[in-house]
């Protein structure tokens, strides 16, 4: 509550979850209920207090709708004074760590939460009607996988085990395909211990469904109407203001491969590098020749390339060239909604081949605003070519661990010669020894066994989706950065 006085006369506006409105507190009539009432209020009423009042109803002289107090009661006293209303909580990172008070001083923070139940509700009701049922998967697991992301690591001391936090939910889900469960979803948690930014908060919200004899084709069909329906939920609108743009998720989304999206960016059709010959020289010189290519089309870009470059030149096939080709120079400009089609099958172990095109998979990346808001398969079903692609993403995790090592050694054996007598505590770049960021420390990837024994039993062709919660919020509510919608976002 903040409240004026003036002579016999206060005025408070009192808000709850309701609204606000105006208290007009007389002294006369306050003071016939309870003696020295308007002194009270004058002297030990302060902003921020909770309190009930009694009282009738009228205009006030403005035409404000105004209750005239006739009893009021401090239900709660507010010991410390809220920030001045005029300027809120100028420091952005104390609103995020003190987010009770940011909800009290800082406009439409509430209605950003409010927006974000109805989000997650509307998703809930339209797959429920649809006849998905909601599962929950652990959290806690044996060997994280579904995704290519970097797991927290935590203890067991009863089982006397390492455990990770699940980096993705979809190898459980699965799993309950397999047992007979054909149409099921969870909304839960996500944790991955990687970098944040605007865009990434190491714990968040996703939706991810599967649905047995469905593609990625009828995954599209569902993702789009998804969207608008949390949109019609939130705005009651399909055409959504964000950052000073206008998005339309009423009309049908944009459809492109990710190799004509790249031909059109930058004129390389990198189809015609083959990374699937019989011939490993062959393999070999179609890979060259296709990071030849990208580092030129690279360094055309007018933006600072550099380490996207350097992935480029140490890439292992020509599907993940043209993957950073994509990220690099065409990502960023697929501002209305666009499902990018058929990824190289290099970069995506759990989907199935394209029925019909040979390199790629049944896969789409649907972008909005820049930005990856879903991503989805036609599910891979076969366990053999399952266990060979995983186990080959394993075998290449481990290479680059060995090489990382072995590049840290000979890097440290360098820098550590000391010619000068100054302190050797730095590695060859300048930095302090053991101050470096940990995104590049090496972490342990495992085969899921007892998944690839479940595909062994039999998966029907099913089709999966997962999406963002948080950025979904985010284009809903015209948020600019990820923390603004969780309430209580990771901090330094």
């Amino acid at each position: 509550m903040a409240r004026r006085v003036m002579g016999k006369l206060a005025f408070a506006r009192l808000v709850d979850a309701s609204g606000a409105i105006q208290l007009y507190v007389d002294k006369k009539t306050l003071d016939e209920q309870h003696e020295g009432g308007f002194a009270e209020f004058k002297n030990l009423i302060d902003t921020g207090d909770i309190v009930g009042v009694e009282g009738g109803l009228r205009r006030t002289d403005k035409g404000e709708l105004s209750i005239v107090v006739r009893k009021l009661d401090v239900l709660t006293k507010s010991l410390l004074p809220l920030p001045d209303k005029w300027h809120g909580l100028a420091d952005v990172e104390a609103r995020y760590r003190k987010r009770y008070l940011d909800m009290i001083v800082t406009p439409g923070v509430i209605d950003t939460f409010k927006a974000r139940s109805k989000v997650v509700s509307t998703i809930r009701r339209y797959l429920e009607d649809k006849e998905f049922l909601e599962v929950e998967t652990p959290v806690l697991e044996s060997a994280a996988g579904g995704a290519d992301a970097r797991p927290f690591v935590t203890y067991h001391n009863t089982l006397r085990r390492d455990f990770t936090l699940r980096i993705a939910t979809e190898l459980h889900l699965k799993r309950l395909v397999v047992g007979g469960l054909e149409k099921v979803f969870e909304i839960g948690r996500i944790f991955r211990n990687e970098g944040m930014s605007s865009r990434h908060n190491p714990e968040f919200t996703s939706i991810e469904l599967y649905q047995a004899y469905a593609d990625y084709n009828d995954m599209m069909a569902l993702t789009e109407t998804l969207i608008r329906e949390a949109s019609q939920a939130v705005l009651g609108v399909t055409k959504v203001e964000y950052q000073g743009q206008e998005l339309d998720f009423g009309q049908p989304f944009r459809r492109a491969t990710m190799h004509a999206l790249v031909l059109e960016a930058t004129g390389v059709n990198f189809e015609a590098f083959s990374s699937n010959s019989s011939s490993n020289k062959d393999e070999g010189n179609g890979l060259e020749a296709a990071k030849e290519a990208a580092i030129k089309a690279l360094q055309a870009s007018p933006e600072d390339t550099r380490a996207e470059q350097g992935k480029i030149a140490t890439a292992p096939s020509v599907g993940h060239v043209l993957n950073e080709v994509f990220e690099a120079l065409v990502e960023s400009t697929l501002q209305q909604p666009t499902f990018v089609l058929d990824h190289p099958v290099e970069i995506s172990p759990l989907a199935k081949p394209h029925r019909t095109r040979s390199g790629v998979v049944e896969r789409f990346e649907l972008f909005v605003a820049g930005r990856e808001l879903a991503n989805s398969f036609s599910e891979l079903t076969d366990p053999v070519d399952q266990r060979n692609r995983l186990e080959a993403q394993v075998a290449a995790h481990q290479s680059a661990i060995a090489a990382a090592a072995k590049e840290a050694a000979t890097t440290n054996g360098a820098a550590s010669v000391n010619t000068n007598g100054n302190n050797s505590n730095a590695t060859a770049n300048g930095t302090e020894s053991g101050t470096e960021d940990d995104d590049e420390a090496p972490y342990e990837v495992k085969l899921d066994e007892d998944f690839l024994t479940a595909l062994e039993y039999g998966m029907p062709p099913t089709g999966g989706m997962g999406m963002g919660i948080d950025r979904l919020v985010m284009l809903l509510t015209d948020s600019a950065s990820i923390r603004d919608v969780i309430a209580f976002p990771l901090m330094k």
